[in-house]
């Protein structure tokens, strides 16, 4: 069973275990014990001091195996991103353009230096230990941050964007640095990225103010400008659920496309409940699967079973009870684990059955 709750200085000896795989590419977190200890400092401050309204408060989860207290994974949350030091990004255009004496019609891809001073908030940092890499528990890592936005929603912006992981090999290889980058930067993307997460003017400095035209880069190039790694497919496939869709943006040095959806539009957060806990049962029941969280300034999730009692509240079980610290009274917020399946129109039905009609009787 597992557990997500805010991260404490505790578990940074667990952070670096879980984090030695990690290979390239989470560069929010890199294996830098200094580093690693002001980001959960950071987290922590987050956590216990917060204004009405969001700036740019940092927060961190850890993903827990309730009974080994091994950590397994870790996903964040920034309130409002921009400020002090804006955001870089590559904004895409697409324009047509047509010789009707050539009879040639083209359509051209340019890319645009694009920076966010004030806001949205950001979904960030998201790992979980291969070990433990299943549909399931990817899923919770993930939506779980979204029941902690539902319960405290005033302290984030209105809007909420994902950056995702690029087309980049375990090496740290990119053809699109290769192509651009490393000619305005001369270093390798490893280096650029660290500078950059620790201090974002080396974008201003050196990222080309005009546009990069992507049909004049090689072709491999061209190729991952949007696209993400294999091994981000699964999040960004959830992300897509939730209701999240592609901005127009992509990231400055590997161009991984950036999500964005409206924070009250999320599915999780739209279809979350909040109820009070009238029982708690040792027996086991029928539930379909929820995502629950406590309420109040402790926030902890689990995955479990809630059924809504006829006479008011809601019933889970011991097991959900003990991994939240919950007792009757209590509140709790929940929301259902997977988007339910779409059902077809009775009309798209009904012409089905006519096309399939129609083909007997030829």
């Amino acid at each position: 069973m597992f557990i997500i709750r805010p991260i404490e200085q505790k578990d940074l000896a667990g952070l670096m275990e879980l984090l030695k795989d990690s290979g390239y590419g989470l560069t929010t977190l890199p294996q830098d014990p200094v580093v690693l200890k002001k980001r959960i400092e950071h987290s922590e401050r987050s956590f216990a001091h917060r204004d009405d309204r969001p700036k740019g408060e940092d927060y961190l989860f850890v993903m827990e195996e309730l009974f080994t207290g091994k950590i397994v994974g870790i996903s964040g949350i920034i309130s409002k991103i921009g400020g002090f030091e804006p955001y870089y990004f590559y904004r895409l255009e697409k324009t047509q353009h047509e010789s009707k004496i050539l009879n040639v019609k083209n359509e051209i891809l340019s890319m645009h230096l694009h920076y966010i001073h004030n806001g949205p908030a950001e979904i960030c940092s998201l790992y979980l230990s291969p070990e433990f890499r299943n549909s399931q528990n990817g899923r919770f890592l993930s939506l779980s941050r979204f029941l902690f936005i539902a319960e405290n929603r005033n302290h984030f912006e209105k809007e909420i964007i994902a950056e995702m992981r690029g087309m980049v090999n375990d090496k740290g290889h990119s053809p699109f640095w290769d192509a651009v980058g490393q000619h305005f930067f001369k270093t390798d993307l490893s280096l650029a990225d660290q500078t950059y997460f620790r201090n974002r003017k080396v974008a201003e400095d050196l990222m080309p103010k005009i546009p990069v035209i992507a049909n004049l880069l090689p072709e491999e190039a061209q190729f991952v400008i949007a696209k993400v790694h294999p091994n981000t497919e699964p999040a960004k496939r959830i992300l897509e659920q939730e209701g999240f869709k592609f901005s127009g943006l992509v990231g400055p040095f590997e161009p991984g496309p950036i999500l964005i959806c409206d924070i009250d539009n999320i599915r999780t957060i739209k279809e979350s409940t909040l109820g009070e806990i009238k029982e708690i049962s040792d027996k086991s029941f029928r539930s379909e699967t929820f995502i629950i969280s406590r309420t109040g300034s402790k926030y902890r999730a689990t995955l479990g079973g809630v059924v809504k009692l006829k006479t008011g509240g809601y019933k889970i079980s011991s097991v959900t009870a003990a991994a939240l610290k919950l007792r009757l009274g209590d509140k709790i917020r929940f929301a259902t684990f997977k988007p339910k399946a779409k059902k077809k129109s009775q009309t798209n039905v009904a012409k089905v059955h006519t096309s399939k009609a129609k083909k007997k009787t030829k």
